[in-house]
């Protein structure tokens, strides 16, 4: 990550803006945040390739930090990361960040027909292969990673890559338990929480485990939020349906059980394997939904997201679920953050 990009944030916290799905879109997407001020903005490996779409936003700005928000790691090899990641820094003349996440283990082994084991291990292996692969393009010394779950020791100078003066991308990770917030803490740049997330949880979970957990000497990890937002009712159902979603899922019970909401994810957790999504929703009730998501005007929610995150995160990214209108929508929201500073 380059630091001057921080010049242009509110206090220490840099805003970043969403790529929308579709490649048609993403000029477009990225034009529009970098001439309203965002200082990055991510596209994720939902419906679309985790990586092609970088290359376009890359093309069409000057300043912005694109990245992925998150590629999904294990439906790769780190050899084929490491080639896409190289290629993108060396485009976007230093401005591209590689987020990878783990998924859950259906999609790994049904979806992507990929192996899964030790997700936390198996990324903490993933990222050091990948520092391994680019040190030994960087510095022409013999590649020689060699581990439980991957291996890599063949690199001639025919499949070396052009030299890239910017050096090999930052790495943030996607973490939302304990042990890969243990293996992002020891081993990445930064982290990406989940949007599944309050400010207690946050504050009590995942920033002391990060720094009990991060090397001596090492930077900072920096925090990257994707924080639930609605600016109107329509934004509050499509936010309450999603929290509804994300909460049927065991990996994400940690978050409600902090705050006593445990039995939430059982009765969720039935519903959804019955297929009774739209009976999920109105299960999250309103204490649940403001403690994820800063709710009102564009004055109030960049308020509440100062008050809450301010101090705790490094940059933070506005998450309206099923938003379609583009990082345009909420431009206002950017100038009202940027205001409190």
């Amino acid at each position: 990550m380059t630091r001057a990009a921080r010049a242009g944030s509110i206090g220490r916290v840099l805003i970043d803006g969403r790529l929308r799905d579709g490649l048609e879109h993403v000029a477009e997407d990225a034009r529009i945040c970098e001439e309203i001020g965002y200082d990055g903005a991510w596209n994720s490996e939902n419906k679309a390739d985790g990586f092609l779409p970088i290359t376009l936003a890359a093309e069409h700005t000057q300043r912005l930090q694109v990245g992925s928000s998150v590629a999904i790691a294990f439906s790769r090899s780190p050899m084929t990361v490491a080639y896409q990641a190289i290629d993108l820094a060396r485009y976007s003349h230093g401005r591209f960040v590689l987020g990878l996440g783990s998924q859950i283990r259906p999609h790994i082994t049904r979806r992507f027909s990929m192996p899964w084991s030790k997700p936390a291990a198996r990324m903490k292996d993933f990222v050091a292969a990948l520092r391994a692969i680019w040190a030994a393009w960087e510095t022409g010394e013999r590649l020689h990673h060699r581990s439980e779950f991957y291996e890599h020791t063949l690199m001639t100078p025919n499949f070396a890559p052009p030299e890239n003066p910017y050096g090999p991308p930052t790495v943030y990770l996607a973490a939302v338990g304990p042990h890969m917030l243990r293996t992002t803490a020891e081993v990445a740049d930064g982290l990406f929480t989940h949007p599944f997330c309050t400010e207690r949880y946050l504050r009590e979970v995942i920033v002391p485990e990060v720094a009990a957990h991060r090397p001596a000497g090492a930077a900072p990890l920096e925090i990257a939020l994707s924080a639930f937002v609605a600016l109107d009712e329509p934004d509050v159902e499509a936010v309450r349906r999603q929290i509804s979603f994300y909460g049927s899922t065991p990996a994400y019970k940690p978050v409600l059980d902090l705050h006593g909401w445990g039995d939430l994810q059982a009765d969720l957790n039935t519903l959804s394997k019955r297929g009774r999504w739209d009976e999920m929703v109105p299960l999250v009730t309103d204490e649940v939904l403001h403690a994820m998501c800063s709710v009102g005007t564009e004055q109030e929610v960049a308020a509440d997201l100062h008050r809450r995150y301010g101090q705790l995160a490094h940059r933070i990214r506005f998450n309206r679920p099923g938003d379609t209108a583009g990082p345009g929508r909420f431009a206002g929201l950017v100038e009202a953050l940027r205001s409190l500073g």
